[in-house]
């Protein structure tokens, strides 16, 4: 039957059967409109596929197509099984990814190149005017008129469509003009993460390169990944799965809301409680993860590092100085660079850290003959001696390519106790540190009432240099014992009596420009320490985003 003439006659009483004294009633209609739900989820064929937007998770999927288009997909499960400890990593998936193929069908996607209204505008006048595209781009940018009516109204929207030729003259002829007047440095840029897509990371990478340009990092460019990573371990976040936090026994999730960001690894942050790990979430707002917590710390925006600073205070003061943990200790001296030796120059009437000693510092080079001034230097606790030990840059990029962080000479291959401290025999000296709280500029928290510069007592020893020079040095480990204002008996001033002292940086101090109470600083900080030291380190923390 036509729908039009179904239309025409909607309003008209149709002969009906009635049953049930009237209750109910047998109509004959079309219902050719169930066939679209019915059709709905048809499909031709079944295929694999991930949501390749340089998402973590990479969840496996079961993409259904019908005539070439998506029309459905749901999760796969054919995951292999997990050891037997462990909890399965499927189900994978999220809402971001069941949705995913609205996204390639959307009338909102970009599928033509979009300019600022008013910059194209000009580009086309100019083109009018000039047959060389760099003039005519010279004749914008040089114009301060012209420049700021299309920089002033960034951020405000305003694009309009254009081609693909145009926009590629325009950015030809801007990147030619730059590097005739500026040179080609001044051209900077970056390509996707090759892990997104390997053809796009090199077309402009190559671009860069090939034109004397400078190829920023992707890396520091995600808000997801935190760019202290390399800069602190070398590493750029070398982290273990998420199938290992079922492994930790605490876990702070730091600014990583895991439910939102890591959905199809959320739920081993849930299954590790039933076996009796505690979780901590810090945050500012009462985000998804601090649902799923135990305790939850909200300092202000921004002042994260102070929190962790007090973090770190009770942790020095409680496990390394009243009751050393063994376990800690010998990390801190095997796996870190805490045991390495600093140089301390004059600075106003004391001293300030500078830089590492190096191999090249010293009589010799101290033996070391293959890239001495990046081999850094420590003390031999059972002999007193200067010792370069493997595992330093100097090693990892040398000719022998000793990559291993080991207490052993560099030179004779002998094993050593590298010293973590020089407060038994050294001399003490004041050495200046930086109070970055002390500034004034931001109004959004509350500020410290103490120098900008703090002088703080530090144990040394004096070194004879390859040029005679006799200096002083210090430790990693003693330098930082001192700028977390530990009382280790050396007097001098800016050191904490207690926790309740307001010197930078106890749990005291943070309480005033955090707002989180010191006593829940101190629990958290005692608690995952704790933890750490009685399972030989399964403390975990989880930085997110937020962590930037």
């Amino acid at each position: 039957m036509s729908h039009l003439l179904d239309r025409l006659q909607f309003f008209k009483k149709t002969k009906t059967a009635e049953f049930a004294n009237g209750h109910g009633e047998t109509r004959n209609e079309s219902r050719e409109w169930e066939n679209s739900y019915r059709q709905r989820w048809q499909h031709d064929k079944i295929v694999r596929s991930t949501h390749g937007v340089n998402c973590t998770g990479s969840c496996s999927w079961k993409i259904y197509v019908k005539n070439g288009l998506i029309t459905w997909e749901t999760q796969q499960t054919d995951y292999p099984r997990t050891r037997a400890d462990l909890p399965n990593h499927e189900p994978r998936g999220c809402p971001r990814g069941a949705s995913y193929s609205w996204y390639i069908y959307s009338a909102n996607r970009l599928k033509y190149p979009k300019v600022r209204k008013p910059l194209l505008k000009l580009w086309r006048d100019a083109r009018k005017q000039y047959d060389n595209p760099v003039e005519a781009w010279a004749s914008i940018v040089e114009d301060q008129g012209k420049a700021k009516s299309y920089k002033s109204i960034r951020g405000l929207g305003g694009f309009v469509r254009s081609s693909w030729d145009e926009v590629n003259e325009i950015i030809a002829s801007a990147n030619v003009y730059t590097v005739k007047e500026h040179g080609p440095d001044r051209v900077i840029g970056f390509s996707p993460i090759p892990a997104m897509s390997m053809v796009s990371y090199a077309a402009g990478s190559r671009y860069l390169s090939l034109m004397g340009g400078v190829c920023l990092s992707f890396y520091d460019w995600y808000c997801d990944l935190p760019p202290a990573s390399p800069m602190t371990w070398g590493e750029q976040t070398d982290v273990p799965e998420s199938a290992d936090w079922y492994n930790s026994n605490y876990i702070i999730a730091w600014g990583s809301n895991v439910p939102q960001t890591r959905t199809p690894d959320a739920h081993f942050f849930t299954e590790v409680r039933y076996k009796g790990a505690k979780t901590v979430a810090i945050t500012p707002d009462y985000s998804e993860v601090a649902k799923l917590t135990d305790m939850w710390l909200n300092p202000k925006q921004g002042t994260d590092a102070a929190l962790g600073m007090a973090f770190g205070h009770v942790i020095l003061k409680e496990f390394h100085l009243d009751n050393p943990s063994e376990y800690f200790v010998d990390y801190v001296r095997r796996y870190s660079d805490m045991p390495m030796l600093v140089k301390l120059e004059e600075f106003n009437d004391g001293f300030k850290p500078t830089r590492f000693l190096r191999a090249s510092d010293l009589d010799n080079q101290l033996g070391e003959e293959n890239n001495p001034e990046w081999k850094t230097i420590a003390q031999d606790e059972n002999t007193g001696q200067l010792v370069s030990p493997n595992g330093s840059i100097g090693y990892r990029w040398g000719q022998s390519g000793k990559w291993n962080i080991e207490q052993k000479d560099g030179v004779s291959g002998a094993e050593v106790k590298l010293q973590l401290s020089q407060i038994d025999g050294g001399s003490v000296a004041s050495v200046a540190f930086p109070n970055f709280a002390a500034d004034q500029s931001n109004e959004f928290w509350n500020h410290c009432e103490h120098d900008e510069i703090l002088f703080r007592n530090v144990p040394v020893r004096e070194v004879t240099t390859s040029d005679g020079t006799t200096i002083k040095v210090a430790s990693v480990y003693d330098l930082m014992m001192a700028n977390y204002g530990l009382d280790r008996g050396l007097g001098g001033g800016n050191v904490a009596s207690s926790y309740d002292d307001t010197t930078p940086y106890t749990p005291a101090w943070q309480e005033n420009i955090t707002g989180v109470s010191r006593e829940k600083v101190i629990q958290v900080a005692r608690e995952f320490a704790d933890t750490a030291d009685k399972t030989k380190g399964r403390s975990m923390i989880i930085v997110g985003a937020a962590m930037n």
